[in-house]
């Protein structure tokens, strides 16, 4: 998450990013506190304000601790943050970093409605934001930095179970 922070006008929103209570919470050690806001749980919201701040010229990283809550926010990432170049002619682009997670089944089982795994159905209703799905440590690193290279929108889906 550093190398995220690092990067110019880099804003990280969601649920566990400036207060403990999710399993994210400790990657972001480092991370200046002037780049968090805490959000309660309102992914449709959080979405739109990643995007709002993208046009705006910040570098949104929309954490959502479980991708099963990013099925709240598919509307917005459907409709608004995949189809808005398009939508604009090109006129704005926004560029969005989301980080979401398939939750574990093991050692603790966190239930049928935190472990879910959506990858292949967003990558079939998105059409311009790339879904980036890892599973080994060693492909961390390299899925955040193409999310940092490239021109659009990415989901990082880490799924190392």
């Amino acid at each position: 998450m550093l190398l995220l922070a690092a990067q110019p006008n880099a804003i990280f929103l969601g649920q566990g990013v400036a207060s403990d209570g999710v399993a994210m919470y400790d990657d972001l050690n480092g991370v200046q506190a002037s780049q968090r806001i805490e959000l309660p749980v309102v992914e449709e919201l959080q979405m739109g304000m990643g995007i709002g701040l993208s046009l705006m010229g910040f570098l949104p990283i929309l954490v959502y601790p479980r991708m099963d809550f990013m099925l709240r926010a598919a509307d917005a990432l459907v409709n608004h943050l995949d189809k808005l170049a398009e939508m604009s002619r090109g006129q704005f682009v926004p560029k969005v970093i989301i980080r979401t997670r398939v939750g574990p089944k093991s050692p603790l089982d966190a239930g049928p409605q935190h472990t879910q795994n959506h990858c292949e159905a967003f990558q079939m209703m998105l059409t311009s934001v790339l879904v980036d799905e890892i599973r080994r440590p060693e492909e961390i690193m390299p899925a955040y930095g193409a999310a940092i290279r490239r021109t659009g929108s990415t989901i990082v889906v880490e799924n190392i179970q």
